[in-house]
């Protein structure tokens, strides 16, 4: 079990690594080592609750597949071993953005002072316009 939060965790059966090859750095190494890791979760399946998995569905955006699998690419290290960590730290950190509630906007109007702030400054810009209205010859 891999915690997320002190009351949650996911099993590590519902990950999947797949590896390929990857581009880059690593000289010759490149075209013979599967060292990029593709981390495959299914987000349907692995039960997390419902608040949870709409939360982690909105910030997985193009990361998350048609059929609900959410999948993290890792092809930053040289070894696979170092892209395997890499990509479960980031779905972990993922999760735990995912469980995060969040805070709920309190409707607040603006003070008295502020009110009469604005509207003084509402009159002066009308009078500034105001006076910029044709001249008219003085009548003789």
């Amino acid at each position: 079990m891999i915690p997320i939060t002190p009351t949650f965790a996911i099993d590590e059966r519902d990950i999947q690594f797949d590896f390929v090859r990857a581009s880059g750095p690593g000289g010759q190494n490149v075209n013979k080592v599967a060292s990029a890791v593709q981390l495959r979760f299914d987000v349907a399946a692995a039960g997390l609750p419902e608040a949870m998995q709409t939360r982690l569905e909105r910030l997985a955006g193009r990361r998350l597949a048609t059929d609900g699998t959410l999948i993290i690419e890792a092809r930053r290290y040289r070894t696979q071993e170092q892209n395997r960590q890499d990509a479960l730290d980031r779905l972990v950190e993922l999760l735990r953005r995912a469980a995060e509630k969040p805070k709920r906007r309190r409707q607040t109007k603006p003070g008295r002072t502020a009110r009469e702030r604005r509207l003084a400054g509402k009159r002066r810009r009308s009078q500034t316009k105001r006076r910029r209205g044709r001249v008219r010859p003085d009548e003789e």
